[in-house]
């Protein structure tokens, strides 16, 4: 018999100090919090202190105050809504297939279910964020995540409830369908939260990820979506930029990159 892998006894200490249903919640909870503040943190700092002024895609600043307020709400959200939906959530995951037992699934496995998860992520996203920018919904519901038009990381996740739980079904039908395990359903919260703190981060950087990636929007992408008025904003797919082309919801935002491409020949 194969000796265990470091992995695989790490993971038999955890399954075996805690069940699966603490993992499949507060655990899961405990370990968006850790990655969600912990990558979120540094954009609001650069913007506070001004570091790395060249690479910020708007010249805009939000007060101190104004970000305290967004982090003081987003804990409320988080401990209001959504560490409640991850436990009233697990009898139906449990349902659609969730395993945390040995055996760990292949790489191979967790690394197409995780790819799965992010096209089908992205397509229901495009829909569901275009349908919050018609009126009624804008006004009552998608406003909210829009006051911060000079977005931060930590904005990536402030929304109205409502939003929380409308476009968080986007994110979560994916593993819902496969019924993975465990961990990866952890990875994928992991990528999936990097991914939008990124995006949201106000900043691009010479080792930001579109810059290497193929059809990844980032954060260059996202932030023309919150710096112009909602009616012409376009970019709403949540991951990659070939939906708002395929539909032609990202026109503003390649005719503004023409003329910087155009300006940028010219210095």
């Amino acid at each position: 018999m194969a000796a265990a892998s470091p992995l695989d006894s790490a993971w038999e200490c955890l399954i075996d100090n805690f069940s699966e249903f603490q993992l499949a919640t507060v655990v899961t909870f405990l370990l968006h919090e850790s990655v969600f503040f912990l990558s979120g943190i540094p954009s609001l700092l650069f913007e506070r202190f001004g570091l790395f002024a060249k690479y910020k895609i708007q010249k805009k600043s939000n007060a101190p105050a104004y970000q305290n307020r967004c982090v003081l709400r987003l804990i409320l959200y988080h401990v209001g809504v959504n560490l409640p939906v991850m436990i009233f959530s697990y009898p139906a995951f449990k349902f659609m297939g969730l395993r945390s037992s040995l055996p760990l699934p292949h790489w191979t496995v967790i690394v197409s279910q995780i790819l799965f998860y992010f096209v089908l992520e992205d397509f229901i996203f495009y829909w569901g964020h275009r349908a919050l920018h018609t009126k009624w919904l804008y006004k009552h519901v998608h406003s909210v995540h829009h006051e911060y038009a000079t977005p931060f990381g930590l904005t990536s996740e402030y929304a109205h409830p409502a939003e929380i739980l409308f476009l968080g079904f986007a994110t979560i039908v994916g593993p819902a369908l496969t019924g993975p395990h465990l961990i990866t359903l952890w990875l994928w919260m992991v990528l999936r939260v990097l991914e939008t703190v990124e995006a949201h981060s106000g900043y691009h950087f010479p080792w930001s990820p579109s810059n290497f990636l193929p059809l990844y929007g980032g954060s260059d992408f996202h932030d023309y979506h919150h710096r112009v008025l909602f009616t012409k904003s376009g970019n709403y797919a949540s991951t990659f930029v070939y939906m708002d082309w395929l539909f032609g919801t990202d026109k503003g935002y390649r005719k503004i990159k023409a003329i910087e491409g155009e300006e940028g020949k010219h210095l």
